[in-house]
C-alpha cells in the first residue's frame, strides 16, 4: 500500500508526465488559454488515461501469453481511439450537458501523446495491475495540474504583467513551462517510481 501511495504522489509531483518528462506539450501550450478551458481537458485526459490504462492492462498480459507483444503498441493506440469514442458516444447519451461542456476537448485526447505514454510506461516498467491504475490515475492528474498552473498563470500575466513583445502568447508559455519544470525537478528525490 506505501508503494502505491508513493508511486501517486511521483507521479503528480517530481514525476510529473508534462513538466518533468515533457510530454503533452501541445495540448498543453493550446488549450492553457483560460482555466475553464484546462480544467475542461484536464478532466478528459483523466478519464481517457486512467480508463486506457485501466484497459491496456489486461490486454498486454494477453499479448505476452500469445508472445505477441510486438503488436502492442498498435493494440494500445486503437484501444485509446476506442476509449475516446465510446466514451464520447456515453456522454452524449446519458450526459449532454457534460458532452457539450468538453466541446473539442474530447477527441483532441486521442492524440494526446500522454495517453500512449502511460501505457508504454507501465510495459517498460513491468508494474502489476494496481500499480498501473494508480500511475494512470497519477499521471493524468499530474498533467492536469501543470495545464491548471499554466492557464492561471497565463490569465494572471494576461491581466497583470507587461510581457515583452517577442514572449507575447505562446513564447512566455514556454518561458513559464521551462520554470514550472525546474520547480517540479527540485522535487526529485521526494518519492520513487
Amino acid at each position: 500500500m506505501d508503494r502505491l501511495i508513493e508511486l501517486f504522489f511521483a507521479t503528480i509531483l517530481n514525476h510529473n508526465i508534462a513538466l518533468v518528462y515533457i510530454l503533452g506539450m501541445c495540448p498543453l501550450i493550446a488549450i492553457s488559454t483560460s482555466v475553464k478551458n484546462a480544467k475542461g481537458m484536464g478532466i478528459a485526459v483523466v478519464l481517457v488515461v486512467t480508463l486506457t490504462g485501466i484497459i491496456n492492462y489486461p490486454i498486454y498480459q494477453l499479448l505476452k501469453q500469445t508472445e505477441t507483444t510486438s503488436l502492442a503498441l498498435l493494440v494500445f493506440i486503437i484501444t485509446i481511439a476506442a476509449t475516446v469514442q465510446i466514451l464520447e458516444l456515453l456522454m452524449e447519451k446519458f450526459v449532454p450537458k457534460l458532452y457539450n461542456a468538453f466541446g473539442i476537448f474530447l477527441p483532441l485526447i486521442t492524440v494526446n501523446c500522454v495517453v500512449l505514454a502511460v501505457s508504454l510506461f507501465f510495459v517498460n516498467r513491468e508494474y502489476t495491475f494496481s500499480e498501473t491504475a494508480v500511475f494512470s490515475f497519477g499521471s493524468s492528474l499530474g498533467w492536469m495540474l501543470a495545464i491548471v498552473l499554466i492557464a492561471g498563470l497565463r490569465e494572471k500575466m494576461a491581466k497583470y504583467s507587461d510581457v515583452p513583445k517577442g514572449l507575447k502568447g505562446k513564447g512566455i508559455v514556454f518561458v513559464l513551462l521551462g520554470i514550472l519544470a525546474l520547480a517540479f525537478i527540485g522535487l526529485t528525490g521526494l518519492a520513487s517510481i
